[in-house]
């Protein structure tokens, strides 16, 4: 399995929706654990990477990468 990249800022479109309907996070701190925000609700949820990464469907990567 490939190791997804994933920087603060990024959001993430999920497989499943949250409860709250919203199927879009942001990333606010990336390692072993990540750390991420509903953007519907404001849920934060700090999830292992391993298990997060097969809950991704797509990363929309945020504006303000720097190359």
């Amino acid at each position: 399995m490939q190791i997804i990249k994933l920087s603060v800022g990024d959001r993430l479109l999920m497989k499943k929706k949250h409860p709250c309907s919203s199927e879009i996070f942001q990333v606010m701190r990336v390692g072993s654990d990540v750390r991420v925000i509903c953007c519907g609700c404001g849920r934060d949820m700090t999830l292992p990477r391993e298990s997060l990464e097969k809950m991704i469907k797509k990363v929309l990567p945020s504006d303000n990468h720097q190359i």
